[in-house]
């Protein structure tokens, strides 16, 4: 009869010390999930995005805004070719009655460190585009000029490009690219001209805008 009792009370405590094991798995497990469920929420969330009123005004044009959009544009904004990444991106596409037109791409990345990173990326890009485009347009003429910092958030940058080719229109942008913890934005303008016909102090604002509408 001892014996039996010495069976019963260890049989319980190993049910017992089993069911607590399995209650601690399950709780890990659930806690993973909802970590999994709220990263997958966040990503799946568009950043803040600029409205065509935020843009540089169009003299004789409205700005029409696209819708926002997950993933890359279907054409990259020109000098940042291949190096946006489509994982985490969000775009809208603006045009004007005329040559003038904009596009904002957002990326949400998995760190505010990443996202430094990937700012860092963008801005030397855009300041090697010039001497890029150059190398593989022979006959072409290209300049670009740094416009300095803007004192938002974790920082922005404007940048203006200018491109020409024999007989046909010189085309200029305008980038701004900035971060707000760990989602980076780039906004970038064009139109046919160059570097003196470029809105820049209108173009700061629109960037110093962008970076604020993001929800990192």
């Amino acid at each position: 009869m001892f014996r039996r009792v010495r069976r019963s009370g260890t049989a319980t405590a190993t049910a017992t010390a089993t069911a607590l094991t399995t209650a601690l798995v399950a709780a890990a497990a659930a806690l993973v999930l909802t970590a999994s469920t709220s990263t997958s929420a966040a990503a799946a969330t568009a950043p803040g995005f600029l409205a065509g009123t935020d843009l540089p005004p169009h003299p004789t044009s409205p700005w029409y805004p696209g819708a926002v959009t997950a993933g890359l544009p279907e054409s990259a904004p020109f000098c940042l070719e291949g190096v946006l990444p489509a994982a985490g991106s969000w775009h809208r596409v603006f045009g004007t009655e005329y040559d003038t037109g904009a596009v904002q791409v957002s990326v949400r990345s998995s760190s505010p460190s990443a996202a430094a990173k990937l700012a860092g990326v963008l801005e030397r890009k855009v300041a090697a585009c010039a001497a890029d485009w150059l190398r593989a347009t022979p006959g072409g003429t290209a300049s670009w000029q740094d416009y300095g910092a803007l004192p938002v958030e974790e920082g922005a940058h404007v940048y203006g490009v200018h491109t020409s080719i024999p007989e046909s229109e010189p085309g200029v942008h305008l980038y701004g690219i900035g971060r707000d913890g760990s989602t980076v934005t780039v906004v970038q303008w064009g139109e046919m001209g160059d570097l003196s016909h470029a809105p820049v102090a209108a173009f700061k604002k629109t960037t110093t805008k962008a970076v604020n509408k993001l929800n990192p």
